[in-house]
């Protein structure tokens, strides 16, 4: 037997109420230290540190022979978890792990009728197998170094004449303690003051010293790298958990069998926005159309072993009972963000100077160094937040410019994880990437990649011009996204026979509110067109689906406020009867809606600036050609989707505001055989890849990078 435990206390009745967090009942782990919270490689250390970030209802708790000073130096160790409670001096004291101060409500029964240790000390001089532990701080306890034949009756006996209790553990450590002192006992004094359930407690050890934790009513685990002498004394029903694992990797293995955590993953997808959005009402769908979110929605409807990392919106006090009442069926992590915050990372640091960069409108940008201090404290974390859901050697699939910064934080925290990041924005000319303030900074964390996405080979090219002086640049692929045509040939078959028809002439565009997208100009087009071609008049009907940007995104402002009197000009100068030539739906439409939009159209009509890819196009090719129409593309040349769909499209100068009432003109008068010809090369460009398989090329491609110092492109 290697302990000497005193009187033990009344275990106290489970109690079922417990704490909760998150509204999911609090568990408690309860720790050793040495050889278990910080035994096995930094690997599984990091796992577990993880998987407990992952999960705060699983309140951690020290239990070891450490002090109180020696404690200090673990907690600097980026790799151990917070404690809220401390169990030190085997058992000896009680801690607050928020402010390290003892808990004497709990601490002094526990030392009741302790001598001291320079008692102790002289009244077991005689024994010379026992030497004191100098340099070794201590509070409440005695500690030797004794070789097992030295662990004699003789000296039993005379620390039970002190009114001692003691603990032998590694053949090498011998702790004389107060009668009640041990961490067993330790451990109930603060369940019962902390009206915890014993069987929401899963108790870890290694070594003779955590004995007294096990059969207390608790779930047990000793680690794979335990003394023996812990596991011949522990019953197999205390200790249900005994896996070969040591250390970490055994607690973590125990947590997971217990069903308190879930798993790391392989692959984490990191956007900045979830398919979902907080409201005062609940959980609702965006406002504002957004392409990325159905692509990611669809790529996460297979057997993916993912997570979605993203970001939302929602003040402290709500997040406990709304994090992960969602009914998406979405593996969603969720970081936080406070209305404040977001205002200043995306609504004023993306959208009012990264966005107009982006889209080669440099002048439009509006630098706010306050606004950019908030894009770095997200991004910063957002790293963390992915890297506390990252299993080791995982693979890390960021979207788009909101997250530019999160490679450098990762491959300083991460270094085992792969990197790739996919830009669904077009990426602009050096030197006008080269204008933005903290252009260094951007290029130094996305000189981390070790891939780097793209629509276009255009877009790929400007990329690495801006990252000429990196001596290691990721590899590049160039992937264009495309649609779940199937879906949406089936809906469109579904409506195709409820859809109106006009007399006249149908121009659709369907577009977020965007001064990129150049709705004012169609505005304008649409006049010039009627004024060269009065017979129009009475018939050609432009339909602008233009839903409003979210709340509080002032930089698209002015664009509404020009376009919307525009509109107005326009429909009261040529309006005849009840006829007038631009219907606008400022509103978010269902998706079976636009698709009805472009089952009724003759010309679909995209005027953007710039543009990442353009899905809405690719859609509406799918949409007619399902059901055998002949609606003519009339295509920016400044899409990506451009690239692809050239042959069969008409493409337009959108900077051009002749070229934008010719072609739609041009349009509107091809004859029906080169508009079926056109639609049938569209259809064809268009193909059948859909975004899992594009997904699934990207993911592979991430996960087989090496980085290069050369050219930077893949093999």
């Amino acid at each position: 037997m290697a302990t000497g435990d005193g009187p033990k206390p009344v275990e106290p009745e489970a109690n079922s109420s417990g704490e909760r967090c998150r509204g999911v009942a609090r568990k408690i782990l309860v720790a050793d230290l040495d050889g278990t919270l910080l035994g096995g490689t930094p690997t599984d250390r990091l796992r577990l540190r993880n998987a407990l970030t992952r999960h705060p209802e699983v309140t951690v708790v020290f239990a070891t022979g450490r002090g109180l000073e020696s404690i200090r130096a673990v907690l600097r160790d980026p790799l151990v978890p917070q404690p809220r409670w401390i169990i030190a001096d085997v058992g000896a004291s009680i801690i607050d792990g928020a402010d390290l101060t003892p808990v004497s409500a709990l601490q002094t029964p526990l030392r009741a009728g302790w001598p001291g240790a320079d008692r102790i000390r002289v009244a077991l001089r005689h024994f010379p197998a026992l030497t004191y532990q100098h340099g070794v701080p201590q509070d409440g306890r005695c500690s030797f170094h004794l070789p097992p034949a030295g662990l004699t009756p003789e000296l039993i006996d005379a620390v039970h004449a002190l009114g001692c209790s003691w603990q032998y553990s590694a053949d090498t450590y011998f702790d004389v303690l107060p009668a009640h002192a041990n961490k067993g006992n330790a451990l109930v004094a603060l369940a019962t003051q902390q009206s915890w359930s014993m069987d929401a407690v899963l108790v870890a050890g290694d070594s003779a010293n955590d004995r007294s934790m096990f059969g207390r009513g608790a779930h047990g685990v000793i680690v794979g790298n335990a003394e023996s002498g812990l596991l011949s004394t522990v019953p197999a029903a205390d200790a249900a958990h005994r896996p070969d694992l040591p250390g970490a990797a055994g607690i973590l293995a125990a947590l997971q069998d217990l069903g308190w955590i879930e798993p790391d993953f392989p692959l984490v997808v990191g956007y900045h926005r979830a398919p979902i959005t907080w409201t005062p009402g609940g959980w609702r769908s965006p406002s504002s159309p957004n392409g990325i979110l159905p692509t990611l929605h669809s790529v996460f409807t297979g057997n993916l072993r993912a997570v979605w990392a993203a970001g939302v919106v929602i003040e402290p006090h709500q997040c406990a009972a709304h994090l992960d009442d969602h009914d998406t069926g979405l593996p969603l992590a969720f970081l936080p963000l406070t209305s404040a915050e977001w205002s200043g990372y995306f609504h004023r640091a993306c959208k009012e100077a990264l966005w107009p960069v982006l889209m080669s409108q440099p002048h439009r940008a509006r630098f706010d160094p306050a606004a950019w201090a908030e894009y770095r404290a997200v991004n910063r974390r957002f790293a963390d937040h992915i890297g506390v859901h990252a299993a080791p050697g995982a693979t890390v699939w960021l979207h788009d410019y909101n997250l530019w910064l999160v490679p450098g934080r990762l491959r300083e925290t991460r270094p085992d994880l792969r990197l790739g990041l996919f830009h669904h924005t077009p990426f602009p000319e050096p030197e006008v990437f080269a204008a933005l303030p903290p252009a260094a900074e951007i290029r130094a964390s996305l000189g981390a990649l070790d891939w780097a996405g793209f629509h276009t080979e255009v877009f790929a090219d400007r990329f690495l011009g801006s990252l000429t002086d990196h001596a290691r640049r990721p590899l590049i692929g160039v992937h264009p996204l495309g649609i779940d045509r199937a879906a949406i040939e089936q809906l469109a078959r579904s409506r195709s026979l409820g859809r109106r028809k006009h007399d006249g002439p149908v121009v659709l565009s369907v577009e977020r509110l965007d001064y990129i997208k150049a709705p004012v100009q169609k505005v304008d087009a649409i006049a010039e067109l009627l004024a060269r071609h009065p017979e129009l008049r009475g018939a050609l009907r432009f339909r602008l689906v233009c839903p409003p940007p979210e709340l509080g995104l002032t930089a698209y402002d002015a664009t509404r406020q020009l376009l919307e009197r525009r509109i107005d000009e326009v429909n009261q100068a040529w309006a005849i009867g009840g006829w007038q030539p631009i219907e606008y739906f400022p509103e978010f439409l269902s998706f079976p809606e636009v698709v009805d939009h472009y089952l009724a159209a003759d010309v679909f009509w995209v005027t953007s600036l710039q543009d990442g890819m353009n899905l809405t196009a690719k859609e509406f090719i799918a949409a007619q050609a399902a059901v055998g129409g002949c609606g003519v593309l009339v295509l920016s040349r400044h899409t990506g989707a451009a690239a692809q769909l050239a042959a069969g499209a008409l493409l337009t100068e959108p900077n051009s505001p002749t070229d934008l009432a010719d072609t739609l003109l041009r349009a509107l008068n091809l004859p029906p055989a080169q508009r079926r010809e056109r639609l049938a090369c569209l259809s064809e460009l268009l193909g059948q890849h859909n975004p899992a398989e594009w997904a699934a090329e990207i993911i592979a491609a991430i996960q087989l990078a090496r980085r290069t110092e050369s050219t930077g492109r893949a093999a």
